[in-house]
C-alpha cells in the first residue's frame, strides 16, 4: 500500500470515528514532505463545503503560507467531487491519486454522481455594469501595486 494514501484513510478513519462526517480523507504531498491533511467535517461544522480535500488544501496553504501549491501532489480517499476538483486546479496542484471511484461513493449513499451531470440552470446575471465597475476598480489596484 501507498504510504501516503495509507495516511489518507487513517484520516478518514479519523474523522468517521469522531462523527465528523464521511470517510474521507486526503494528505497534500510536496518533495515528499506531507504539508497538509484533512478529513471531512461537513457533520462535524455544519458546512457541506468541508470536504476532506478541502480541509487539507486550507491546512497546506496555511502551513505554507501561500494558496499556491504547485508541485504538490494530493492523495485521497475518494474521487474528487467537482467542488474539490475546482479547488485542486485553483491551487494547482500537480497530481492527484484517488482510492474509490464515484460509483463506489454512491454505493455508500453519497450523490456525488449528480453533480457530474447537468445541473439544473438556478442562476441568473444581475447589476452587472456595477459589477463591472467593481471589476474594474480592482484591476486599477493591482496596477498600482505593480509599480
Amino acid at each position: 500500500m501507498n504510504k501516503y494514501m495509507k495516511l489518507a484513510i487513517d484520516e478518514a478513519r479519523t474523522g468517521i470515528r469522531a462523527g465528523h462526517g464521511g470517510p474521507f480523507g486526503c494528505v497534500i504531498v510536496k518533495d515528499g514532505n506531507i504539508i497538509g491533511s484533512g478529513h471531512n467535517e461537513v457533520v462535524l461544522r455544519n458546512d457541506p463545503t468541508c470536504h476532506g480535500e478541502m480541509q487539507a488544501i486550507r491546512n497546506a496553504c496555511g502551513n505554507i503560507g501561500t494558496f499556491d501549491l504547485s508541485g504538490c501532489e494530493l492523495y485521497t480517499t475518494a474521487e474528487p467531487c467537482p467542488m474539490c476538483a475546482g479547488a485542486i486546479m485553483w491551487a494547482n496542484i500537480t497530481k492527484v491519486y484517488y482510492g474509490c471511484n464515484i460509483a463506489d461513493t454512491d454505493s455508500i449513499g453519497f450523490r456525488d454522481k449528480q453533480f457530474y451531470e447537468a445541473p439544473e440552470d438556478i442562476s441568473a446575471e444581475l447589476d452587472r455594469k456595477e459589477c463591472l465597475e467593481l471589476f474594474e476598480e480592482y484591476r486599477n489596484i493591482k496596477e498600482k501595486q505593480h509599480y
